[in-house]
């Protein structure tokens, strides 16, 4: 591997960028990956975890504003930012040096009219959205674990109040995450149970949806037909997200209930 630069973040977290066989990563305070972006496909979301959270456009396909909460190297945000041109995301990271990293080596746009940045707390700047978005996106992590002042039923009602009717709360979690039972469970109660749970595809992370409003149940043919036109579009693959989420949730082999886990 490789070492291209070596930052200094907050409370002294080394912030670092590396490369190795055609990959360059992003490390905050060790060797664990924070970002990927492949340099012979800048545009690709390399991580899996980063293509199952992309899995929202399952249920908001053309969401007018999403809210992300930890940008990293900013593969989210700068694959919204070209895939999707009629939306507008906000991105909210904590670390500036994080910021300049994903500007200088991971191709993160500069900001315009739908690119927004923000350095900050992202406790202290989501209340501020109230009502505002469609799809709000949790992303954010201490030393491999989820921050706990973001890993709360406080902020979790939070989140919730950002969104507009419709809306959807994305929160990516590590699978082996000691607290992941408890998080969820917050996550249920402010959500009144609507959470849907989905697998990335190499079993490291678990992404949890999250439903503002009441709906019936989610029918998985309507869902395999839509991601059938959403992998055209954006060359992903929600047909195994359909798959995964069908295997993973309560349900009746037609469809989904919201509020239930699979075994």
């Amino acid at each position: 591997m490789r070492a291209l630069k070596r930052l200094l973040g907050r409370r002294g977290e080394a912030v670092e960028v590396s490369e190795a066989r055609g990959v360059r990563t992003l490390h905050l305070g060790g060797q664990a990956i924070q970002s990927a972006m492949r340099l012979s496909a800048p545009d690709r979301l390399e991580l899996a975890y980063t293509r199952a959270m992309m899995a929202f456009l399952l249920f908001a396909p053309a969401p007018r504003e999403i809210l992300m909460v930890g940008l990293g190297g900013g593969s989210i945000a700068r694959f919204v930012h070209e895939r999707l041109p009629r939306t507008r995301i906000t991105a909210i990271e904590l670390n500036p040096k994080v910021l300049a990293a994903a500007r200088t080596y991971f191709g993160l746009p500069l900001e315009d009219r739908r690119l927004k940045v923000i350095v900050g707390d992202g406790a202290e700047h989501v209340p501020a959205y109230r009502g505002a978005c469609d799809v709000v996106l949790l992303d954010a992590f201490d030393n491999l674990r989820s921050v706990r002042s973001l890993a709360t039923a406080g902020f979790y009602a939070t989140c919730r109040a950002a969104l507009r009717p419709g809306g959807l709360f994305v929160v990516n979690f590590i699978a082996d995450e000691p607290r992941l039972a408890t998080y969820l469970a917050l996550l249920g109660r402010a959500f009144d149970g609507r959470v849907l749970r989905l697998p990335s595809e190499d079993r490291i992370n678990t992404i949890a949806f999250a439903f503002r409003d009441p709906a019936g149940p989610v029918r998985i043919a309507a869902l395999a037909r839509s991601a059938r036109e959403l992998e055209r579009r954006y060359e992903l693959p929600f047909g195994r997200f359909v798959r995964d989420l069908a295997a993973r949730n309560a349900g009746d082999g037609s469809a989904l209930r919201l509020g239930g886990e699979g075994s």
